[in-house]
């Protein structure tokens, strides 16, 4: 049954992010007014911004797996860690080649060495990518999965100092979207930016539903096959 139900929620996520998807990409192209400053280029902004949030959301949530795997030593947890961080790294990949373009057409350079932003999320995305490093260079085993899951909350903590960069870089290619005084774009704009963050984060949850389910399977095999050998 708790198999069946997790094929159910693997199905319903992909089946929402395949209806916002299709949603999001009509909104930008056929919807939103293009951005007085930055013309037509800005559009990638529902692009890039979305993506860079799921990440961050990506490796917050394999840091709290990790952290629930060594307040409990559940043995599933370091697979519900291990899973969102591959994926970060995916998204994260995304968010730098997507920033790249949009650096590109606005300010004629696919990187500015002195941008705060995009130094500190590069950080970020290099310490994940290390991550993988660590892992698979210790034997599988509670002691590998101990050591990745404290990589894992270490490095969550630079996730607020890349959202800080860009409150204090104030600069035109990375608008604020929340102020103090509230949303810093018109409704239009707002609700196509909900719409593509919700298309992101649903995929990134169908996404993490799938490599999980196809986990558990090589997890069952690999089983079988150790039954199959018997004893040394």
């Amino acid at each position: 049954m708790a198999h069946t139900a997790r094929l159910d929620r693997a199905t319903a996520a992909t089946l929402i992010a395949a209806v916002l998807m299709p949603a999001a990409v009509a909104l930008i192209f056929f919807y939103v007014p293009s951005d007085v400053d930055q013309g037509y280029s800005q559009r990638i902004f529902y692009f890039h911004v979305p993506i860079a949030l799921t990440t961050y959301t990506l490796f917050a949530w394999g840091a709290v797996n990790a952290a629930r795997y060594l307040w409990t030593g559940r043995e599933e947890l370091d697979l519900q860690s291990y899973v969102p961080m591959h994926l970060g790294v995916i998204f994260g990949s995304l968010t730098l080649i997507t920033g790249s373009i949009w650096a590109h057409i606005s300010w004629g350079t696919w990187w500015d060495w002195g941008s705060r932003e995009l130094n500190t999320f590069l950080i970020i995305f290099l310490f994940y990518c290390a991550y993988f490093m660590l892992r698979f260079s210790v034997e599988p085993g509670a002691r590998r999965s101990r050591y990745s899951a404290v990589y894992a909350l270490l490095g969550v903590g630079l996730i607020p100092l890349s959202v800080l960069a860009v409150r204090i870089a104030q600069d035109a290619l990375h608008p604020i979207v929340f102020r103090s005084n509230g949303v810093n774009m018109d409704g239009s704009m707002f609700f196509t930016f909900l719409v593509a963050l919700a298309a992101m984060l649903s995929l990134a949850v169908s996404m993490y539903l799938v490599e999980m389910r196809g986990k558990r399977v090589d997890e069952r095999l690999a089983q079988l096959r150790r039954l199959a050998r018997g004893p040394a």
